[in-house]
């Protein structure tokens, strides 16, 4: 099914073909991604590598999980224990499913399912090969609030998940909804999930706070990979289309 947002898009696409030439707006779309996922990825390397000699904002970590302990209480910890479960193997899988089968029945297109399981992938990979490679150690038993989690701590999976999950569901619907009020609302919606998972995490003394930055670096770099590919096959299709 073709919607107005999409068809606007398209004309708005096309009309910068007729300036800059099909291969001109591959290449300036191809730039416009991936010089950011590289700047998320030096950003990346910069925390691993003030992890890996306890340096820079490292230094961070223990005064900030101090700070988080300092704030804790009964209620505010059982609300951002249910909250963090959302962000979990199985919170976050049901959320994304749920979302991708309204998309993929609003659209009538296979796009949604393809582009979010894709984006899932890598950042479970990332997460997978993340705690193999780096095997940091999560805060202390004794800093943390139950139930608690044993495995390797660097970078956050739920951090890292939640980012791509909610990020690329969030791109899907500012490119369908035709209301910049909505977009800007779906925008902040996820910023706000993204972020809270993230802190989350660290209040629970669950992880480091580098654990949870070096994930939403990783994170907005596959997003920003994720989205580049998608706007590229866009415009590739515009070979096919009548000038607009």
């Amino acid at each position: 099914m073709s919607d107005a947002p999409t068809d606007r898009l398209t004309r708005h696409l096309s009309r910068m073909a007729q300036v800059l030439g099909t291969h001109g707006l591959l290449l300036v779309t191809l730039a416009a991604g991936l010089v950011p996922a590289l700047l998320l990825a030096l950003v990346a390397g910069g925390v691993y590598e003030a992890v890996a000699e306890e340096d820079g904002v490292a230094a961070l970590d223990h005064p900030v999980l101090a700070a988080a302990k300092s704030m804790r209480s009964p209620g505010l910890d059982t609300a951002l224990t249910w909250f963090t479960n959302l962000g979990g193997t199985v919170g976050l899988p049901l959320l994304a499913t749920v979302a991708v089968a309204l998309l993929c029945r609003w659209q009538r297109s296979w796009t949604p399912l393809i582009l979010t399981a894709s984006a899932a992938a890598g950042s479970l990979l990332m997460t997978v090969a993340g705690k193999a490679l780096v095997g940091r150690s999560r805060p202390p038993l004794s800093d943390a609030v139950p139930p608690y989690e044993y495995s390797d701590s660097f970078p956050s999976g739920h951090s890292l998940n939640s980012m791509v999950v909610a990020g690329t569901i969030a791109y899907l619907l500012v490119v369908y909804l035709g209301s910049r009020r909505a977009r800007i609302i779906t925008v902040l919606t996820a910023a706000v999930f993204v972020v809270a998972m993230g802190l989350s995490r660290v209040y629970l003394g669950h992880h480091w706070l580098t654990d949870v930055l070096v994930a939403w670096s990783l994170g907005l770099a596959w997003l920003a990979i994720l989205i580049t590919v998608h706007r590229l096959l866009r415009v590739r299709r515009l070979r096919n289309l009548p000038a607009a």
